[in-house]
């Protein structure tokens, strides 16, 4: 059935579906109706979950934690400061290799002041062990939320699903939805072998000598590779679950192209819209829309890019005294395949339009490769 819903609106239903049984709830622009909806669904009876309002973001993290490590499937979401605010938990999450699943409406980070979108807040959490993913539609949003449940009950690793704040979470569009019984075989319930009881303690985080606390982060990193299998066979499974087939990379007018941007979130259908622009100017520009970010698909990223003379990759978090946070992933992948120009767009929420996408890529004709080029 196909109705009309916000990004956040979606996002819930997508949790609901998935039928946790504990949410915890912090309020926090511009993430607030994710959780609101989700408190109307347990009102009205529609999801038998126990709704915990706790008092801080980091709280609410520790609750669905605590909650997966004794075998319960458990959601939360946040944005921006309450991101950072979870940033020690989200080590021990990962850390505990315990499969929780929370949305980020993606928000710009203080200081100075800002509620509007940008994925600093995301992207800053790159190296805390959780795998990350990136909507770029309401859509999007509602079915990365299964199969974010799906693959982190299978690797045992905790997922972040992004989609931008108030541009995705806020704004209604068309939504194919999905019910329970659609994702039944999908997505079983859960089973954590390493789940606390009373009837066999033991301890959850111990203290680890040097030689074994090695071999756990080798171990958690190794299974992010494992991890990136398990989404490659999502993505193909949920085709044939709801007839949308999703990719770590999606190409769009690729094939011919001699330059591609990179994007993700919201801002791929703008750029779809400005290459078709190019296009009509007789420019062979294509785009390839990054949806997973962690694990990183660098084979996929090598065989969509690595023909393309030029890649301007559309940035919207930095890390600071280098370059933005793709532009480094992705020239990393690339290792010198063809040349990755670094584009910065659209921090704290600044408007971009299919001409300015349309100047930045003329502009960086005449830009050396390494110079960062702002909107």
């Amino acid at each position: 059935m196909k109705t009309v819903l916000t990004g956040a609106e979606a996002v819930a239903h997508g949790a609901k579906v998935c039928q946790p049984q504990v949410v915890a709830a912090y309020p926090i622009t511009p993430q607030t109706h994710i959780i609101e909806k989700l408190a109307e669904y347990v009102a009205k009876g529609e999801l038998e979950a126990k709704y915990i309002r706790v008092e801080s973001e980091m709280s609410a993290l520790a609750v669905v934690a605590g909650a997966v490590a004794q075998g319960v499937r458990a959601f939360t979401a946040t944005s921006s400061q309450g991101l950072l605010f979870m940033h020690e938990m989200m080590h021990w999450t990962a850390g505990g290799r315990l499969p929780v699943v929370m949305a980020i409406a993606n928000r710009a980070v203080g200081a100075p002041w800002n509620i509007w979108c940008d994925q600093q807040d995301m992207l800053s959490q790159r190296d805390t062990g959780w795998m990350q993913v990136f909507a770029s539609s309401a859509q999007e949003a509602m079915d990365l939320i299964v199969m974010a449940f799906r693959v982190a009950e299978r690797v045992f690793l905790p997922a972040m699903v992004g989609l931008d704040g108030f541009v995705l979470s806020h704004t209604a569009e068309p939504v194919e939805l999905i019910e329970p019984q659609d994702v039944e075989a999908f997505l079983p319930p859960m089973d954590f072998p390493l789940r606390l009881s009373h009837h066999d303690p033991f301890t959850l985080w111990p203290i680890l000598e040097p030689g074994l606390y090695h071999r756990e982060r080798k171990d958690l990193f190794k299974d992010h590779s494992r991890a990136l299998e398990g989404w490659l066979k999502a993505f193909k499974e949920w085709g044939k679950v709801a007839g949308r087939a999703y990719a770590p990379i999606e190409g769009y007018r690729l094939d011919d192209a001699t330059v591609a941007f990179l994007a993700s979130g919201a801002l791929v259908g703008t750029v779809r819209y400005a290459v078709e622009l190019l296009r009509e100017e007789g420019e062979k520009v294509g785009l390839a829309t990054l949806r997973l970010f962690r694990p990183f698909p660098y084979d996929h990223l090598r065989e969509a890019l690595a023909h393309l003379e030029r890649v301007l990759v559309l940035d919207r978090a930095l890390s600071y005294g280098a370059e933005g946070i793709f532009s480094q992933e992705v020239r990393s992948a690339l290792g010198g395949l063809c040349p990755v120009q670094c584009c910065v767009v659209a921090m704290g929420g600044r408007d971009v339009t299919p001409q300015g996408i349309g100047d930045l890529y003329y502009r960086s004709a005449l830009v050396p490769e390494g110079v960062v080029l702002w909107s």
